[in-house]
């Protein structure tokens, strides 16, 4: 049996030139008193957020550093508290979306309720779209990126709007593709392919290559629009190839790609997005006896392995070719610690590591070998 699960989220408003009318109607649907959660780089962009919104904002938190680390949600509650915030916007990437969601976690624990959350998007993973986030535990001899699913924290309102995309550094908008590349992919881990989520998916992962594969090599975004080598339209079809790659996130489970990934950005503190560019192409490959058939979707003609080895071909291709990293020596990675992020997978996630089949334990050291 196959079955469709939702989450509790209201609007979705996307489109050019719509961020600012969007902020003003925000009470519309339950949002007052919003805190702005954001980083520093984007103090220009969240200044015209905050005049947007206009006076009912309390003030704003800025101190995120990447992988959400549990003494960041915690100042972060701290402000909502003492600032009487009954709701978050938060504007920035995945480690924003993922601090905002723990902070209504928490805050719910503590107070009975939770935040309402406002996602303004600035990457492409898709976190905005989903009740998953990670928050990194620090307290213990070892960091670990400990996971949550929690319904209540899927933002309420999303809006995607290409202003919003166009001053994210290159590599950290491109590499954050490949994350959403990844939601498509393992999404099909625990579905068939007749399932929503894999219609969906497939034409969001189309949707991205078609962009991707002729992205202009080494130009930051701004520069290569004031070129005219991409446009407005080709920042928009990224946003909404993120939203179809993301579309159904109560119905999966993600598989080993994600796992390797929070292992080496929560303990090891590899960047969260460049995780996919070097884990997901090898993967696919590595698991390609688990998905079947399933990968079919993703390329209509080629079936079984073989279709599990053009994905991992198209993926590892637009990695090159965006000259993003796509090896672990490539970033400086400590080769001896391979068999430490094989330990820490079996211990937390023996299933994922599972879809490796006979012998996943030597498998596994063989992939992790590959991926540096």
């Amino acid at each position: 049996m196959q079955q469709l699960d939702y989450l509790p989220q209201e609007r979705v408003v996307w489109g050019r030139k719509v961020l600012a009318d969007a902020l003003t109607k925000l009470g519309r649907f339950g949002i007052d008193r919003p805190i702005l959660f954001t980083v520093e780089p984007l103090a220009g962009l969240a200044n015209q957020v905050v005049a947007a919104i206009g006076s009912d904002a309390v003030g704003d938190f800025q101190d995120f550093p990447p992988h959400v680390p549990e003494t960041a949600v915690n100042k972060a509650l701290r402000v909502c508290e003492s600032t009487g915030a009954r709701s978050i916007v938060a504007l920035g990437g995945g480690s924003v979306l993922d601090a905002a969601k723990a902070v209504s976690h928490f805050h719910q624990l503590r107070h009975g309720s939770h935040l309402p959350i406002v996602a303004l998007p600035t990457t492409l993973s898709g976190s905005e779209f989903s009740h998953y986030f990670g928050v990194t535990e620090t307290a213990g001899a070892v960091k670990f990126k400990r996971s949550y699913a929690v319904r209540e924290t899927a933002p309420r309102v999303v809006i995607i709007d290409p202003e919003l995309i166009r001053g994210t550094p290159r590599g950290l908008l491109l590499s954050s593709a490949i994350k959403g590349i990844d939601h498509a992919v393992e999404g099909m881990r625990l579905v068939e392919p007749d399932h929503p989520h894999a219609i969906l998916a497939a034409s969001g992962v189309s949707r991205f290559l078609t962009v991707l594969n002729r992205w202009p090599s080494g130009v930051e975004t701004k520069l290569a629009l004031d070129a005219g080598s991409i446009t407005p339209d080709d920042l928009l079809q990224l946003q909404l190839a993120a939203w179809q790659c993301y579309f159904f996130p109560a119905s999966v489970i993600y598989g080993l790609s994600h796992r390797i990934g929070h292992i080496l950005g929560g303990t090891f503190g590899v960047p969260h997005s460049v995780t996919s560019c070097i884990t997901l192409a090898p993967v696919i490959a590595a698991c390609a006896s688990f998905y079947g058939e399933k990968l079919r979707i993703f390329n209509g003609q080629a079936s079984g392995r073989e279709a599990a080895s053009v994905l991992s071909s198209d993926i590892a291709g637009v990695v090159t070719s965006l000259g993003l990293p796509s090896k672990l020596r490539d970033i400086g990675f400590d080769r001896t610690l391979l068999s430490h992020v094989a330990e820490l997978l079996f211990e937390n996630y023996p299933r994922e590591v599972g879809d490796l089949g006979v012998d996943a334990r030597a498998r596994l050291a063989d992939l992790l070998e590959s991926l540096w």
